[in-house]
């Protein structure tokens, strides 16, 4: 049984694993000092909010990280999932749907008109579940 909650500072160390297995996957570099200051952010932030999925036992199996802010094309704003990741021997289950339910159920909770995330084109396993709980857009992502 999945359950999902609210991230908090008893999780620092399954979090840690599960923000680097993340950040392997895709090929990034986030210094020690950052992953701390996120990860205190994460669990104290009303505009920052991280949510674990958690197993029978209360380990962190999954994380979302959700990024909430104002936008010019709505008066209530937006809510970005800036990160999802699922430990390998956990995927296949609920674990992932579980994280958006709850990433949905929140961002309704506070009003938020738009729920949105972005990946990797190579992503495909993920991309397939994405199908089934978002709907692709057509924008093109830029960064500098």
């Amino acid at each position: 049984m999945t359950t999902v909650r609210r991230l908090e500072s008893r999780d620092r160390s399954a979090w840690g694993e599960l923000f680097a297995g993340y950040c392997r996957f895709y090929r990034a570099d986030v210094p020690g000092e950052v992953r701390q200051a996120s990860f205190e952010r994460l669990c104290q932030s009303d505009e920052l909010v991280g949510l674990v999925a958690v197993d029978g036992d209360d380990r962190p199996v999954g994380l979302i990280h959700l990024v909430f802010h104002p936008s010019t094309w709505s008066k209530r704003g937006y809510c970005y999932i800036e990160d999802l990741f699922v430990d390998p021997a956990a995927r296949g289950g609920e674990v992932a749907r579980a994280l958006f339910a709850q990433a949905y159920a929140l961002a309704d909770e506070r009003g938020a008109d738009r729920v949105y995330w972005q990946t990797q084109e190579y992503n495909a396993p993920a991309r397939s579940l994405y199908d089934t709980v978002g709907q692709r857009t057509s924008f093109i992502v830029y960064a500098r």
